[in-house]
């Protein structure tokens, strides 16, 4: 392993063995960095160590930012749940159905949204369910707007998007297979879906034109825009796929690639503030990418196990990852 691909790490960062697969990282309110795992717990940063709770009897498989404080945990025990200041409470139990999709609005008229099954349940910030959303098949992704406007959900042929405030019927975005994945262009532009068979494809708004991205070698598991909304940031590939999302673009026009790693890029982050991304391979190699300068920054040398998780904080002043060995890693960006 390179020392000098992690410098980073040695200067700026604090490591640990989680000793559980990582399935989320995140960054609540407070700034306090929270780790969810696959043995159901959530290891919240406490000093130089970790405070470890548990959350789901089973793994956790999705997490996000509660709007009052704390996190909001899926698990494979059906139960939704909010955990704050070392206290867990259950919010809902779908039985023996999973809680694999999450998104969270926070600001005025904050919401929680649970993907369980073919149905989104909406919820206000208190807990209170407000209504279930109804899809012709099991959400696989969740996204909501800037303004959390509007709600998109990922399903088998296509997305439906969802205004959050009634209760009309959505406008059902369609294009035939597997839809894995969903994210909202910043601006409510596009909405953009990845895909079971190697693509992504996308759809501008109000139109309803289509967009195919395609001539992935992998999957793309994760995905984002840059803070401008200028570019997409795409995992699936050995290097870190950018399309452009101006001048007429992502159609018509080839894609920017930066970072040559090995592996294939697992998880994305976008940095809240500029236009730079955080990305994680397979190998466990971690970069950290300029996009307007075009430079690359290691992160983190691979050998840690495949990237599992990847997010920042609020301010972009802190970074966090974790593997899926239970290697997690958070690096101060600040000063």
């Amino acid at each position: 392993m390179s020392d000098d691909l992690d410098v980073l790490l040695k200067t700026r960062g604090q490591t640990a063995e989680l000793g559980a697969n990582v399935t989320a990282a995140l960054f609540d309110l407070s700034g306090q960095a929270v780790f969810a795992c696959g043995d159901g717990t959530l290891r919240l940063r406490d000093g130089d160590g970790y405070q470890t709770l548990q959350a789901h009897d089973g793994a956790v498989l999705a997490l996000a930012a509660h709007p009052s404080g704390g996190v909001v945990s899926g698990g494979d025990d059906g139960r939704l749940v909010w955990t704050k200041t070392g206290e867990v409470r259950e919010l809902a139990k779908f039985g023996s159905k999973w809680v694999e999709q999450l998104a969270s609005f926070t600001g005025k008229g904050a919401l929680i949204a649970a993907g369980v099954g073919k149905l989104v349940h909406l919820f206000d910030a208190e807990g209170r369910k407000l209504r279930e959303l109804a899809h012709p098949s099991t959400v696989t992704g969740l996204a909501f707007d800037s303004k959390g406007k509007r709600i998109a959900a990922a399903h088998y042929n296509g997305a439906s998007l969802w205004f959050t405030g009634s209760t009309a019927a959505p406008r059902v975005l369609e294009w035939k297979g597997s839809h894995t994945g969903v994210v909202l262009h910043p601006e409510g532009t596009s909405l953009v879906t990845s895909m079971q068979e190697n693509a992504l494809h996308g759809w501008t708004l109000p139109e309803g034109k289509h967009m195919r991205m395609s001539g992935y070698p992998a999957k793309t598991e994760s995905m984002g825009f840059t803070k401008s909304g200028k570019w997409l940031a795409t995992g699936g590939a050995d290097t870190l796929v950018l399309w452009p999302f101006f001048g007429g673009g992502p159609m018509g026009k080839p894609p920017l690639e930066l970072g040559l790693g090995e592996g294939i890029i697992k998880r994305v982050a976008c940095h809240p503030q500029h236009e730079v991304v955080a990305v994680g391979f397979s190998s466990g190699l971690g970069l950290m990418i300029d996009v307007p300068g075009e430079k690359v920054l290691p992160l983190c040398a691979p050998g840690r196990g495949a990237f599992t998780a990847l997010s920042w904080n609020a301010a972009g002043t802190h970074l966090a990852f974790g593997t899926d060995t239970g290697f997690v890693g958070l690096v101060n960006f600040s000063g």
